[in-house]
């Protein structure tokens, strides 16, 4: 009962202490941990950039050590070897990607508007901010654009997800690149802009097929003007995936990628991950049913329009309306085939790629860290802030960094002699998940020791035209594999014999040149497995030209080395110079 009531006591006690606090301080310990919560879940970094003293974080450049682009180009860029500082009231990934959708400050100017149809009867809008519409006068325009010998530099800017030439980042980056002196088309995804869906098609990630017909197009009609490209978010893995796609044919002279998603599948499962990111991710799905609501009765033609409208993300409605409408067996499916990542090795372009280490919607486990420092073309700039596609700094905020280190960029490389020219390539590659094993040219030995193309390749494609492509010939009963002018070859002994016909008086040689016929019999009878097992092989396997060149010289040479021996060794014998034979003689 004692040890009771003294319990008792020593609650009321504690009670009666805590009701002599004032309220105030328990109102500002409640503060203090609210603001500790929201400096946590909100990413904060304005304590770490007053422990700077406002100095910002370096940008970190990952390149190859003999990177042309790097060395010629990024190096004469300052922003690229400077530092970035967030803007204070800003100091959040969160929050600069919020103020940069609700706002962003961007500058005021009208584009100019043309529309496009693709060839399955699609509509683009391109919007058209000039140079001279930066000036007093209109200098150089015609036919409602700009004429056809103008030289000046031409930058395509392909927006993000649901965005457009209206959206705040977009208008930022074209009114600094044409005050600069460049002239510059966005081009609108297809329904988006104020443009109607005319197709049965819709964009997506993975859709490269409108932006290669509009960089075509601008090529094809501006010949003169230096052709450059800028993607942003989805619409950087689409630029990074058709640099891929085409490699040395594009007309692309240089391109940059800001926010990049890189690998979609990994993306898409760290916007699922925490609470934050999945706030992300229902605004997004929010978006994208917005989008299908502008196009429902063509998309509800194509798709079951009340999943559609029931999707509460990302991957939802990629399963219910991208997928149905791409042909895609499945989500993840789709996210593999179209990650940029996967076409990183083929870029054959200049290309600079800007990403953010807090980036909320683009992780940074996704950036494709050592495939960029293994491609000589690609620049990689990777900073500490800057959320999704903001990257505001200034006590303002009017301006984004990224936008000035892209127009750093493009103007060194514009003056540099690194930009990209396009070759002549007939045989593009268009993915690079199908092994190259598997190009034709193929090639199919028959029973008889002859050799015949197989190819699926267009009848005016030829070797001369494209000097990189793999070959195998048949020439007088040669077998050469060739590639880049150097060739390896598999000569049978007759053919070899009738080649030293030509070339024995240089050599020394003596004796008859012409060869029995049994020894030829001997030979073909020798090599006639061989080619049964190659031609087997190809029937069952399909592999290419490469491979089977391989199999095909390791295992026969060594064995016709030793046959031609046997076969030849008294003719051998019968050459040598009279001196050997007397050592010989000595010798035993």
């Amino acid at each position: 009962m004692g040890n009771a009531s003294a319990g008792d006591s020593a609650a009321e006690l504690l009670l009666r202490a805590a009701a002599l606090v004032p309220p105030a301080h328990y109102a500002l310990a409640a503060l203090l941990l609210a603001c500790a919560f929201l400096y946590r879940f909100l990413e904060l970094h304005l304590i770490g950039d007053l422990l700077r003293g406002l100095r910002g974080g370096r940008v970190a450049l990952t390149f190859h050590p003999a990177s042309h682009v790097y060395h010629r180009v990024a190096s004469k860029c300052r922003s690229l070897h400077g530092r970035y500082l967030a803007t204070p009231w800003l100091a959040s990934p969160h929050l600069q990607t919020l103020f940069l959708s609700i706002s962003g400050r961007p500058p005021s100017f009208t584009y100019r508007r043309q529309l496009y149809t693709v060839r399955d009867g699609g509509t683009i809008a391109l919007d058209w901010l000039l140079a001279s519409d930066c000036e007093e006068a209109d200098v150089g325009f015609c036919d409602g654009v700009i004429s056809r010998d103008d030289s000046t530099p031409l930058a395509v800017v392909i927006p993000g997800l649901t965005s457009d030439s209206t959206a705040a980042y977009v208008k930022h980056l074209v009114f600094s690149m044409a005050s600069k002196g460049w002239n510059i088309v966005v081009g609108n995804h297809r329904g988006l802009g104020g443009i109607s869906i005319t197709s049965d098609c819709f964009y997506n990630a993975g859709w490269t097929e409108d932006f290669r017909e509009i960089v075509n197009y601008l090529h094809q009609k501006y010949p003169q003007a230096p052709l450059f490209a800028v993607g942003t978010s989805i619409g950087a893995n689409i630029l990074v995936k058709y640099l891929g796609e085409e490699g040395e044919g594009t007309p692309v002279a240089g391109a940059v990628s800001i926010c990049s998603p890189w690998d979609l599948l990994v993306t898409n499962r760290f916007i699922q991950r925490k609470l934050v990111q999945r706030c992300y991710d229902k605004a997004l799905a929010i978006g994208l049913k917005g989008y299908a609501k502008l196009h429902q009765p063509v998309l509800a033609r194509l798709a079951n329009w009340e999943d559609i409208r029931k999707s509460r993300s990302i991957r939802e409605f990629d399963r219910h309306a991208t997928c149905v409408v791409a042909k895609y067996e499945t989500v993840d499916t789709f996210y593999r085939r179209c990650s940029s990542a996967n076409y990183i090795s083929n870029v054959s372009v200049p290309l600079l790629c800007i990403s953010a280490l807090d980036d909320p919607l683009c992780t940074r486990e996704a950036i494709p860290w050592d495939e960029c420092r293994a491609n000589k073309n690609i620049v990689l700039a990777t900073t500490h802030n800057g959320g999704h596609l903001a990257f505001f700094q200034g006590l303002t905020a009017g301006k984004l960094w990224w936008v000035g280190a892209v127009s750093e960029f493009l103007l060194a490389l514009h003056d540099s002699p690194c930009m990209h020219r396009q070759k002549a390539q007939e045989h593009s590659l268009h993915t690079s998940l199908e092994s190259s094993i598997d190009k034709s040219p193929y090639v199919n030995f028959m029973e008889d020791g002859m050799v015949t193309a197989v190819t699926n390749d267009e009848a005016n494609n030829s070797d001369s035209d494209n000097p990189i492509s793999n070959e195998m010939e048949l020439h007088n009963g040669m077998v050469g594999v060739q590639q880049n002018g150097i060739a390896t070859e598999i000569q049978n002994e007759c053919d070899g014999n009738r080649s030293q016909e030509n070339v024995a008086p240089a050599q020394g040689s003596v004796g008859s040149q012409e060869q029995p016929k049994q020894n030829i019999d001997k030979i073909q009878d020798a090599i006639a497995p061989v080619k049964k097992s190659i031609n087997q092989l190809i029937r069952s396997q399909g592999r290419s030209v490469w491979l089977l060149a391989y199999i095909a010289f390791v295992t026969s040479w060594p064995f016709l080395g030793a046959l031609g021996f046997i076969l030849f060794r008294k003719k051998f014998r019968n050459s040598l110079p009279a001196k050997w034979g007397s050592m010989r003689d000595l010798a035993t």
